[in-house]
């Protein structure tokens, strides 16, 4: 089968569990939930605020999931339309507190751990890398973690992430590419620096 086939069978799962939790079915509302849950909150906790706030705007996420669910009609776009929803809760929540920067180091390498890495069928990371990976992060541009984040961690295609910064799809590849060498240079910097 080819991706795009896959694709179109997921997109037709989402779609028919969208439609399912729309008429009240509890199963299919449980299986979105699982489904797009972690995501959302990876996301949310990549772009560096703490997992309680993270748990706060997910579950903000999914209630108005519940309330625009019954009026929804999938037209393939709903992981770009929950993630885009996740962002604009977090930007909210940062403008309403005043935008106050703060460190994300321990919180990153928590996020991490607590992702899966190292478990069954992931390469094992360590801590090391965790750190570096993170400071470098730190370092990019607002929009570069963005793209990095919904592509790595909100797992989107770059269609998706077009839709959703209403930016073209080429120009999104550029910056992904120009953003993962910024880091991958970052990195390496830091790595000879210890070394």
């Amino acid at each position: 089968m080819s991706e795009g086939q896959d694709d179109q069978l997921r997109k037709d799962q989402i779609a028919q569990w969208l439609a399912r939790a729309g008429r009240g079915d509890e199963q299919a509302w449980r299986l979105l939930v699982e489904e797009f849950s972690p995501r959302v909150f990876g996301l949310l906790r990549a772009q560096r605020i703490d997992a309680d706030l993270a748990e706060e705007l997910t579950q903000s996420v999914f209630a108005t999931l519940v309330e625009k669910l019954s009026g929804y009609t999938e037209q393939g776009q709903f992981e770009a339309w929950i993630f885009r929803v996740a962002i604009n809760r977090l930007r909210d929540e940062m403008r309403r507190r005043s935008r106050h920067a703060r460190s994300g180091s321990e919180d990153g390498i928590a996020a991490a751990k607590s992702s899966g890495m190292g478990g069954e069928g992931y390469r094992t990371v360590e801590e090391s890398q965790v750190v570096a990976l993170e400071g470098a992060m730190a370092e990019l541009s607002r929009a570069d973690r963005e793209i990095i984040d919904l592509r790595h961690t909100g797992g989107l295609s770059f269609k998706q992430i077009a839709h959703l910064l209403k930016e073209p799809v080429g120009t999104l590849l550029a910056r992904h590419h120009r953003a993962l060498s910024r880091l991958r240079e970052m990195i390496e910097l830091r790595s000879k620096r210890r070394g």
